[in-house]
C-alpha cells in the first residue's frame, strides 16, 4: 500500500525529471502516429521493415531535440532530420516530404491549441502544472493521442488522398512550397504562443485562435488542391492536343488504306497470278511498314499510355523522328504509373536515350528505332528498352559516358553523363548498353 502511494505521490507532485522519463515511451506512440498519418494522407504503401526504422529513428530524433539540444535550434534540428528521414523512407519528392511534415504537424497544432486551455481550465492547473506533473501531462498527451488516432481512422476509409503531385510543373511547386514554409512560420509562432501563454490567455482567446488557424489551414488545403487540379487539366489538354494530332495523322493514314485498298488487292493479285512470289514478298514488307505505323500510331494512346508526363514525352519524340522520317515500333506492356522510381528522373533518362537514337538513327540509311516497354515479373524488374540503327560501328560503349565525350559536333556531350549520375544515385537502377551489326541498344533496369 505504500508503494502505491509513493507512486501515486510522484505522478502527482511536481517533478520536472521524471515527467521527461515518462514522456520518452510517449515518442514512440507519437511518431507511430505521424506515420499512419503519412500513409492515411497519401494512400501510400510501405514494408513493415520501413516502418518500424521510420519509428525508432524518428523517436531518436524527438529524443535528441528535447533533452540535448537546446531551444530553439532544436525545432530545427527536429524538422530537417524529419525531413531527410522522410524524403529517404517514403522515397517522395520534396514538395510531398514537406507536406508530410507540414500536415501531422499542423494537426497537432491545432489539437493542442483546442485541448490545452480547456484541459487546464477543466481541472484547475496551471502551465508549470502541466509541463512538470507527470498524470497531468500524460493525460493531456493521452486525450492528443486518441484524437489523432480517431482522424487517422477517418482519413483511413474516406477518399482523401494526396496522390496527384508526382507531375506538377515547376511553378506550380513551387508556390505549394512558398504556401507550406508560410504555414510553417504560422506553426511555429502559435506552438510558442501555446508554450509560454496559453495559462495567461481567457479560452474564448484560445478557441478563437483554434478558429482562425482551421481556417487558415482549410483555405490552404482548398486552394492547394485548386492549384493541383488546375495544373492537372493543363497536363491533360496539353495531352489531347498532342493525341489530336495523332488521330489526326491516324485518320489519313487510314483513308489512304481506304482508297488504296482495291488498288493493294489488285497489286497483291498480279503477284499471285503469276506466282511471283520474291516480288509478293518484297510488296509485303512495304505494306507491312504502313500497317506498322498505323500500329504505332494507335499505341499513343494516352489510355495506354498511362502517365501523361511519359505521353507527352514520347509523342513529342515520335513526331520529331517522324520529320526525319524515321521509322518507330513501340511495343507497351508496362503500367507507366506502377513505375519504381521517380517519374522526373525516368522522364530525364528517357529523353536523353530517345534524343541520341533519334541523332544516330538519323544518319542511317536505314532509319529504326525500337522502343520497348514490358514487366519482367520473373526478376522483379521493369524493362525500358531503345535500340536504334546506327553508323559509327566503333562506337565506344563504356566512353559515350564521359562528361563531354560527343560524336557530333556542336553537341556538349553531357546527356548520358547525366544519366550516369542519376544511375549512381539510385538502388534500384541499372542501364546496360550493347551493340550489333544493326542495333544500338540502351537497357533500363528497374528493380522492385
Amino acid at each position: 500500500m505504500e508503494l502505491l502511494n509513493n507512486i501515486w505521490n510522484a505522478l502527482t507532485t511536481p517533478n520536472e525529471t521524471l515527467t521527461s522519463l515518462l514522456t520518452i515511451p510517449l515518442f514512440f506512440i507519437e511518431n507511430t502516429l505521424i506515420l499512419y498519418l503519412i500513409i492515411s494522407i497519401f494512400k501510400i504503401e510501405i514494408k513493415k521493415n520501413l516502418k518500424i526504422i521510420y519509428i525508432i529513428v524518428a523517436s531518436f530524433i524527438s529524443i535528441i531535440s528535447n533533452f540535448l539540444i537546446s531551444s530553439p535550434i532544436n525545432m530545427i534540428f527536429n524538422y530537417v532530420a524529419l525531413f531527410i528521414l522522410i524524403y529517404i523512407i517514403f522515397s517522395m519528392n520534396k514538395t510531398k516530404t514537406l507536406i508530410a511534415i507540414f500536415l501531422p504537424t499542423s494537426i497537432f497544432a491545432l489539437l493542442s491549441t483546442l485541448i490545452s486551455n480547456p484541459y487546464m481550465a477543466i481541472l484547475d492547473i496551471s502551465l508549470d502544472d502541466l509541463l512538470t506533473i507527470p498524470i497531468y501531462r500524460i493525460f493531456y498527451l493521452g486525450i492528443v493521442y486518441i484524437s489523432i488516432f480517431l482522424i487517422i481512422l477517418i482519413l483511413k476509409h474516406n477518399h482523401f488522398k494526396l496522390t496527384t503531385l508526382n507531375n506538377l510543373s515547376k511553378k506550380t511547386s513551387h508556390i505549394i512550397l512558398a504556401n507550406l514554409l508560410l504555414g510553417f512560420f504560422t506553426i511555429i509562432v502559435q506552438l510558442i504562443v501555446t508554450t509560454f501563454y496559453i495559462d495567461k490567455l481567457p479560452i474564448i482567446v484560445t478557441f478563437l485562435a483554434f478558429i482562425t488557424l482551421l481556417s487558415y489551414f482549410s483555405i490552404s488545403i482548398y486552394s492547394l488542391t485548386r492549384v493541383i487540379k488546375l495544373s492537372i487539366t493543363t497536363q491533360k489538354l496539353q495531352n489531347a492536343e498532342e493525341y489530336n494530332k495523332t488521330l489526326t495523322i491516324l485518320h489519313d493514314s487510314v483513308r489512304g488504306f481506304k482508297h488504296d485498298f482495291d488498288n493493294i488487292v489488285t497489286t497483291i493479285g498480279g503477284y499471285v497470278k503469276t506466282n511471283d512470289i520474291e516480288g509478293l514478298k518484297k510488296y509485303y514488307l512495304q505494306l507491312e511498314d504502313d500497317c506498322q505505323k498505323v500500329n504505332n500510331l494507335y499505341t499513343l494512346n494516352p489510355k495506354l499510355i498511362n502517365n501523361p508526363g511519359v505521353y507527352s514525352l514520347l509523342t513529342t519524340k515520335y513526331h520529331k523522328a517522324e520529320s526525319k522520317d524515321i521509322k518507330i515500333n513501340m511495343s507497351l506492356l508496362l503500367d507507366l504509373n506502377k513505375l519504381n522510381m521517380k517519374i522526373y528522373e525516368f522522364t530525364r533518362i528517357l529523353g536523353i536515350l530517345l534524343d541520341n537514337a533519334i541523332d544516330a538513327s538519323s544518319e542511317c540509311d536505314e532509319k529504326i528505332i525500337n522502343i520497348i516497354f514490358r514487366d519482367d515479373t520473373k526478376n522483379h524488374r521493369q524493362l525500358v528498352i531503345v535500340e536504334n540503327t546506327y553508323k559509327d560501328k566503333n562506337v565506344d560503349t563504356e566512353k559515350i559516358f564521359n562528361k563531354g565525350f560527343s560524336g557530333k559536333e556542336n553537341h556538349t556531350g553531357l546527356g548520358l553523363w547525366e544519366v550516369r549520375k542519376i544511375l549512381n544515385k539510385s538502388k534500384n537502377l541499372d542501364l546496360y548498353t550493347t551493340k550489333n551489326e544493326k542495333y544500338f541498344s540502351q537497357q533500363i533496369e528497374i528493380y522492385y
